[in-house]
């Protein structure tokens, strides 16, 4: 049987090739398979009905979710406009609005917008330390001024189409009760100042107890003191002093109490414990924490003239520049200069009573001026015949000179509380009453210890 001869050059194929007809099946096949896998990766296991493994499904999620991450926005961010800031500025010495007005870059017609419907507001007095605040929009234009007074008071002026309307912001601070107790080593000030009193709160209890202790004589080492006060708090910090509630002060083994209450009148005074008033006719010492440098003395040989005049009065030698208080209410009927008795001040207590303060430094009430118990009146100096700085103290009784420290004994008793008032006011005293009584009680026993 003959063979087939093989063409020279062709290469026999090993595959057999797939019939013509057969073609267009495999090539649908093939795209139906691509189709279907494109769809199960772009779909999720809900739309293509094939269950997905959690591990698969959670990183397909964790993808999806770091390409949507770092894809760019479709579009940009919208920009919230910031707060609008205020610019401020101190009141200096010499300052006015127009000054002020021109450094934060405004005109005097900006002024004259804000001040002309606001006559009567607080920018027609302004005082150094004070703050003038200023805002406005993006363009420059002025939006609202306020002006702060204090701590407590700012008032606010916001525009309103063409105008500036004023309103007033006050703040309350906190009233917090505290109590100290302290013990007198020297003075009054100094055991003050250690217990962490302020100045002012020094000088307000010494004013209570002038009128039953002299403070120039009477305090000695071991006194006790204990005060139930007021602190006004801002901002949980100590703003200011309130007022002294109670307090109680053992002198020489002898303890004297007094309470702040406010009458049926309104009256606000301190009261012992019985209701009789803390404030006698005259202050015992006409200024505090001074040392009794001469007493009152008919027969003294005077340090500068060298001969024998009378001392009509008390020396107490203090500080250049120590208060003096008025002893007590009344008019002052002479104040001046003499070249013996410096700068002085003669005060009149109705008819029978008149104080006079010589040697002053500084003047600070006027011939005709009306002054209460307490009020500052001038300062220690060494004006006019004095060797050093001190304050020359008389009392006169119906125009005699009489003893400073012992006239208490014949001057008019303090007044009491009137008789339908003291079970109203036995009833608001009989917490502090029991507060000071704890106070002194644990003293006792810290001391025991």
């Amino acid at each position: 049987m003959p063979r087939t001869p093989i063409p020279r050059g062709a290469t026999p194929l090993t595959l057999s090739e797939t019939p013509l007809h057969r073609r267009p099946l495999i090539w649908m096949a093939t795209m139906g398979a691509l189709l279907l896998i494109m769809g199960l990766s772009l779909s999720g296991p809900e739309q293509s009905g094939v269950p997905i493994a959690e591990a698969e499904s959670d990183t397909a999620e964790s993808t999806r979710a770091e390409i949507l991450a770092e894809a760019p926005a479709l579009e940009p961010a919208v920009e919230v406009p910031s707060k609008l800031s205020w610019q401020d500025f101190t009141v200096g010495d010499g300052d006015n609005l127009s000054l002020i007005f021109n450094r934060a870059g405004f005109t005097d017609r900006d002024l004259y917008r804000v001040a002309r419907y606001n006559d009567e507001r607080s920018l027609r007095r302004i005082y150094p330390g004070e703050t003038i605040g200023f805002q406005s929009d993006a363009e420059g234009n002025l939006l609202a001024l306020r002006h702060v007074q204090s701590a407590l008071l700012t008032t606010l002026y916001e525009r309103e189409g063409d105008a500036f309307i004023a309103s007033d912001i006050t703040r309350v601070p906190e009233r917090v009760a505290r109590d100290i107790s302290m013990t007198i080593d020297s003075s009054l000030f100094l055991a003050g100042s250690a217990a962490g009193l302020s100045d002012g709160m020094i000088m307000e209890l010494a004013g209570i107890f002038g009128g039953v202790i002299d403070f120039v004589m009477d305090p000695r080492k071991g006194d006790t003191i204990h005060v139930l006060y007021e602190e006004l708090v801002l901002d949980g910090e100590r703003f200011d002093d309130g007022p002294i509630l109670a307090a109680s002060f053992t002198n020489r083994g002898e303890t004297f109490e007094a309470y702040r209450y406010t009458d049926s009148e309104g009256d606000t005074s301190y009261y012992n414990e019985i209701g009789v008033s803390m404030r006698k006719a005259f202050r015992l010492a006409p200024l505090d924490f001074t040392r009794v440098s001469s007493n009152f003395n008919p027969n003294r040989l005077h340090p500068i003239y060298k001969t024998q005049r009378p001392h009509r009065g008390t020396d107490y030698a203090a500080p250049r520049g120590t208060p003096v208080y008025a002893a007590g209410d009344g008019r002052v009927t002479e104040a001046g200069y003499t070249r013996p008795n410096g700068n002085y001040v003669f005060i009149q207590h109705g008819e029978q009573f008149e104080t006079h303060y010589l040697h002053l430094h500084r003047l600070k009430v006027k011939q005709g001026s009306r002054v209460k118990q307490g009020d500052v009146i001038g300062t220690v100096g060494s004006t006019g015949a004095a060797t050093g700085p001190h304050l020359h103290y008389e009392f006169l009784v119906n125009g005699v000179h009489r003893n400073p420290r012992t006239v208490h004994k014949i001057l008019p008793k303090a007044r009491s509380l009137a008789e339908e008032e003291l079970p109203r006011y036995l009833a608001s005293i009989r917490q502090p009453v029991q507060q000071l009584a704890s106070l002194r009680n644990a003293q006792q026993l810290a001391l025991g210890e």
